[in-house]
């Protein structure tokens, strides 16, 4: 019983950062697009 214990801490521990990474991940890849999104208008309008 100890080690499915300590087994399933082990897989928790790694599964949630993996999981956090690719929503920063996704969350960047939208940020970036907008900030393309503004510099193409503002070379535009010069």
């Amino acid at each position: 019983m100890k080690k499915l214990a300590a087994l399933l801490a082990v897989t928790f521990a790694f599964a949630v950062p993996l999981a956090g990474c690719n929503t920063v991940k996704g969350a960047g890849q939208d940020i970036q697009k907008g900030g393309n999104k503004i510099e193409d208008a503002a070379t535009k309008r010069q």
